[in-house]
């Protein structure tokens, strides 16, 4: 009996923690959402890698500058074009898109163009530093994996 709450108590901590695996290493990495948000919102950022179900299109961003606004907006330009949308950062309770309890989502939202329509996501982070955030998703419909990396300026 003691043996079967033993295991009870440990699938309850596994499984409770919010925690993102750190890009095939051995290390966990728990993502601090307020951390995170003060990198977010510190400085511009560029699109460094972006795979949409194993298709590179990194091309589609290039020149453009993103800035993560404290209010939750969301710029893009390029000199030319400025481009509105919305992010956030937040724990999600109810996730349905991994199969943990607890995770933390970076959404993106943008309205148009098609291309910025495929950044719009509530995306898993991967890992991050003060200068580089990698995120990845992962499809319901089809199991494909996109992945989004944006890097300070």
């Amino acid at each position: 009996m003691k043996r079967i709450v033993n295991l009870l108590v440990l699938s309850f901590v596994l499984v409770s923690c919010s925690t993102d695996e750190n890009n095939g290493d051995d290390e966990i990495m728990v993502v601090n959402t307020e951390e995170v948000k003060a990198i977010v919102t510190n400085g511009e950022w560029k699109i460094t890698f972006y795979a949409d179900s194993d298709v590179e299109e990194t091309s589609n961003y290039i020149g453009y500058v993103f800035t993560f606004n404290p209010d939750g907006t969301l710029g893009a330009t390029n000199g030319s074009t400025s481009l509105s949308g919305a992010w956030s950062v937040i724990e999600s309770e109810n996730s349905n898109d991994d199969d943990s309890e607890s995770d933390v989502d970076f959404n993106i939202f943008f309205a148009s163009p098609d291309s910025f329509e495929e950044l719009a996501d509530d995306w898993d982070i991967l890992k991050y530093t003060s200068s580089k955030i990698e995120l990845w998703d992962t499809s319901v419909d089809d199991g494909s994996t996109d992945y989004l990396t944006f890097e300070k300026i």
